[in-house]
C-alpha cells in the first residue's frame, strides 16, 4: 500500500481536540440556500402475500435492471431489514427535486411491479417481525449494540421508514437565513413536522397509542445518538459536543468483529479508553452512526418525518422546504407552533 499525505492523517492516533475541531468545522458548510435533497426510505413487501418477510437479496435483485444510479440521479441503497433508500442528487431547488424524484421513484415503482414486489404505505412495519437480512459487520455490530437496552435498536433497524429532507445549512453569522437560524427553525419545526405527517399507528398488529409509532421506536433506541441535538447559538460546538459524547457504535476491524466495548463514547476512545487508538478514519465513520432529529453532513439532514403512501412525499417535501426557505412563512409557523415546541418531549415507551 502507497500512503499519502491523507492516508497518513486518517490511519494516525488523533487527539480529543483535533476531534472535536474537526467536526465542528466539517459537518456545517455554510452557503447560500436554495438547494435540496429527498431521501425516500420504503418497507418491501411481497405483493401477493404481505406477512412474508422480503430479504435484501430479493429486494437488491429486483431494483438491479435500474442499475445503481437511477435516470434522474438517484442513488438506491438497502437497510437492514430489507427496506429500500431512494437518495436524490442535490438539485438547485425544490421543483427540480420533485420532478426529478417523481421520475426515479416511477422508475423504481416499474421495477419491483415487475419483480412481483410493492411498497407498504406505513413507516413502521406494524404486523411482521423485525428480521434483519443485511450481514455486514456493521449492521451486526450495530445489533449487538442497541440489543443491550431493549427491542426498540432491532425494530427501528429492521422494521421502519423515514423520509428524510436535506436542506443546505445557510449562511455563516446569525441573522436571516443564517446557518444558527435555520437549526434553531428545523428543531422547533420537528415535533410538529413528526404530527403533521404522522403514519405509523400500528405495533405487533394492534394500535400503539402513538401516530407517529415510528418516532416511538426511535426515541427508545440509544438517546446517545437518536435525541435532538441542543439548540444553542453555536451549532457546530453543539453538535461536536454531541457527537463526542454519543457511545460508539462499532470499531471496525480487519478480523471482521466490530463489535465496540459497552459504554465506550467517542471521547472516552480518543482519551484511550478503546481497544486501539482512535483515528480520523473512526471519527468520520462514528459521525455516520449518528440519528439524531436533524443531523448536520454539511447540510441539515431532517429525520423525524414518517414515510408517505405513495406520492404524498412531495406534499411533506414541500411543507418542510418552505417552513425552512421562506421567511414570512417561517416566522408564522414559529408563533403558531411556540405552545407545542415548548412543551417537554414525552419519555418513550415503544
Amino acid at each position: 500500500m502507497t500512503f499519502t499525505p491523507e492516508l497518513e492523517r486518517d490511519l494516525r492516533p488523533l487527539s480529543e481536540s483535533e476531534a472535536e475541531v474537526y467536526i465542528a468545522s466539517t459537518c456545517f458548510k455554510t452557503g447560500p440556500p436554495g438547494p435540496v435533497g429527498l431521501e425516500i426510505e420504503r418497507i418491501v413487501h411481497d405483493a401477493t402475500d404481505s406477512s412474508r418477510a422480503v430479504p435484501v437479496a430479493e429486494v437488491r435483485a429486483a431494483a438491479a435492471p435500474a442499475g445503481e444510479v437511477l435516470p434522474h440521479g438517484a442513488a438506491i441503497t438497502f437497510e437492514p431489514g430489507g427496506q429500500l433508500e431512494v437518495s436524490s442528487a442535490c438539485r438547485p431547488d425544490l421543483p427540480s427535486l420533485i420532478e426529478a424524484m417523481r421520475a426515479d421513484v416511477k422508475t423504481i415503482d416499474e421495477h419491483f411491479y415487475a419483480a412481483g414486489l410493492t411498497f407498504g404505505p406505513l413507516a413502521l412495519d406494524g404486523f411482521r417481525p423485525p428480521v434483519r437480512t443485511l450481514y455486514e459487520s456493521r449492521y451486526a455490530a450495530m445489533e449487538q449494540h442497541f440489543d443491550r437496552s431493549g427491542p426498540s435498536g432491532r425494530t427501528m433497524m429492521c422494521s421502519t421508514a423515514s423520509l428524510q429532507v436535506c436542506l443546505d445549512a445557510g449562511f455563516t453569522g446569525a441573522g436571516p437565513q443564517s446557518a444558527v437560524q435555520r437549526w434553531a427553525r428545523l428543531h422547533h419545526l420537528a415535533p410538529v413536522l413528526t404530527a403533521m405527517f404522522a403514519n405509523s399507528p400500528f405495533r405487533q398488529g394492534a394500535p400503539s397509542g402513538w401516530r407517529s409509532a415510528r418516532q416511538g421506536v426511535w426515541l427508545g433506541t440509544d438517546p446517545s445518538r437518536t435525541a435532538p441535538v441542543p439548540v444553542t447559538e453555536d451549532p457546530p460546538a453543539a453538535w461536536a459536543r454531541y457527537a463526542m459524547d454519543a457511545l460508539v457504535l462499532c470499531i471496525p476491524s480487519s478480523d471482521g468483529s466490530w463489535s465496540a466495548p459497552n459504554g465506550l463514547t467517542m471521547r472516552g476512545w480518543l482519551r484511550g479508553e478503546g481497544p486501539r487508538p482512535a483515528t480520523m478514519q473512526d471519527v468520520e465513520y462514528h459521525l455516520t452512526t449518528l440519528f439524531p432529529f436533524i443531523r448536520p453532513r454539511g447540510f441539515l439532514e431532517l429525520r423525524v418525518i414518517d414515510t408517505q403512501a405513495g406520492g404524498d412525499w412531495e406534499t411533506a417535501a414541500a411543507v418542510t422546504a418552505a417552513l425552512v426557505e421562506d421567511e414570512k412563512a417561517a416566522d408564522l409557523a414559529a408563533a403558531a407552533c411556540a405552545p407545542v415546541t415548548a412543551l417537554p418531549r414525552p419519555m418513550a415507551t415503544a
